[in-house]
């Protein structure tokens, strides 16, 4: 991919994400399975951006049969069905990775960022600071499994478009496709974020050597590790 097509690809994806839960949300109050199939083909945008942007001929290919089997089903009651599954494999897949981490010889995502932060190798923080970030990451993996887990147990009893539903039975425990998605595709962001904001604030009064002066000037350093090191980050 160009430089060109590179700095756009990041932005690209941002608004993307941002879009996502919005259409998600939306689609789930309509009950409409175009909304529906207009959220999963932001989610496959969304994973395939790099190659649309490179104009490589797979992504390309692969993108445009995928938007067509979304077309397809957006009339019938399957799009609203594939729609409860990202909330689920999503959480999963990074509970996975944060789980993963853990494992040796690699080293735990937080502690991998907050070397990056203070400039240093993973084994060069601070000892206690070192077992911090570890145990960071496992919260983080049972967290998002947790998520996962719920969202999968909330998708099971959604009706009228949940698995249950579909699958011709009442479950004795029923909420809402609209609750369902209050959940998975605003909540779920809420439970993120909020745990993201209070490690911030504990980690401030526990660790007094930080390399950054506050909350924003954290995010500003976090940003300014730049789309390589996420990238190689879960790679």
């Amino acid at each position: 991919m160009n430089d060109s097509s590179s700095s756009l690809s990041g932005p690209a994806r941002l608004l993307l994400a941002i879009a996502y839960p919005l259409l998600a949300h939306w689609a789930s109050h309509e009950g409409s399975g175009v909304l529906a199939a207009l959220a999963l083909a932001d989610l496959v945008v969304f994973v395939t951006i790099d190659g649309l942007l490179g104009l490589r001929a797979l992504p390309w290919l692969a993108t445009a049969l995928l938007l067509g089997a979304l077309a397809a089903i957006a009339p019938t009651p399957y799009a609203q069905m594939l729609l409860l599954t990202p909330p689920v494999l999503f959480n999963a897949w990074l509970a996975w990775w944060f789980g993963r981490s853990l494992r040796a010889p690699r080293e735990g995502l937080i502690t991998r960022i907050v070397a990056a932060l203070h400039g240093c190798a993973p084994r060069e923080l601070a000892p206690d600071l070192y077992r911090y970030t570890r145990r960071l990451t496992l919260l983080w993996a049972c967290v998002l499994a947790g998520l996962g887990l719920v969202n999968g147990a909330l998708a099971m009893i959604a009706v009228p478009d949940g698995v249950l539903a579909q699958l011709g039975y009442t479950p004795a425990l029923a909420i809402t496709q609209e609750q369902w998605s209050w959940f998975a595709n605003i909540l779920n962001y809420g439970v993120v974020g909020g745990m993201f904001a209070g490690e911030y604030l504990v980690r401030r009064r526990l660790f007094k050597d930080r390399p950054e002066k506050g909350f924003f000037d954290f995010l500003r350093k976090m940003a300014q590790l730049g789309p390589g090191f996420w990238k190689e980050l879960f790679s």
